[in-house]
C-alpha cells in the first residue's frame, strides 16, 4: 500500500505493507532512529512521536494511520538545535542511559505546549507512560519544571 506521511515538516510517499509499524518507518525507511523502541507494547513510551502535536506510541500505530496526520520525531523537535528542554535534561542529568530520552523529551514537549507553566504533579501526570529504568524521574520532572521557567527546588 503506498502511504503519504508528513514527519518533520516533510512529506514521504512510501509503499509500505498494511501491518507496518510506525516506529519501523521512521526507524527504517526515513532513517529516524532517535525514536526508539523499547517493550512493543505501547507501555514504556520510548516509542513516544507527536501525531497533531498529541504524544502516542509509534509501536501501537500503523504508518497507514499516521496518513494526514503531521508527525513530529525527537529529531523534529530539535531540527534546529537543542531545545529549552532538552537543555534542562542536560542541566538537571535527567538522563542516565539515555534510551528513554527521546520519548521523554517528545511526553515532555507536548505537555509544554499545551500547560507552559504546570505544577510538578501535573508534569508527573502527563509522564506517567514514560518508563525509565534507571529511576531518573525526579531528574526528569526537575528538567521539565526548569525548562518551564519555574526552576527547581
Amino acid at each position: 500500500m503506498r502511504v503519504a506521511l508528513d514527519v518533520n515538516g516533510e512529506r514521504h510517499v512510501l509503499d509500505v505493507s498494511d501491518t507496518r509499524r510506525l516506529v519501523d518507518v521512521l526507524r527504517d525507511d526515513l532513517g529516524l532512529t532517535g525514536t526508539k523502541v523499547g517493550c512493543a507494547e505501547g507501555a514504556c513510551g520510548a516509542c513516544a512521536v507527536l501525531l497533531d502535536g498529541r504524544p502516542v506510541a509509534s509501536c501501537l500505530l500503523l504508518a497507514a494511520q499516521a496518513e494526514g496526520c503531521s508527525v513530529t520525531t525527537i529529531e523534529g523537535i530539535s531540527r534546529g538545535g537543542p531545545t529549552p528542554l532538552q537543555e534542562a535534561f542536560v542541566a538537571e542529568d535527567a538522563l542516565q542511559c539515555g534510551y528513554c530520552t527521546p520519548g521523554q523529551v517528545v511526553s515532555a514537549t507536548a505537555l509544554l505546549a499545551s500547560l507552559p507553566q504546570p505544577t510538578p504533579e501535573q508534569v508527573r501526570a502527563a509522564m506517567v507512560g514514560n518508563l525509565c529504568r534507571c529511576g531518573a524521574y525526579p531528574r526528569i520532572e526537575r528538567a521539565v519544571l526548569r525548562a518551564s521557567g519555574q526552576g527547581v527546588d
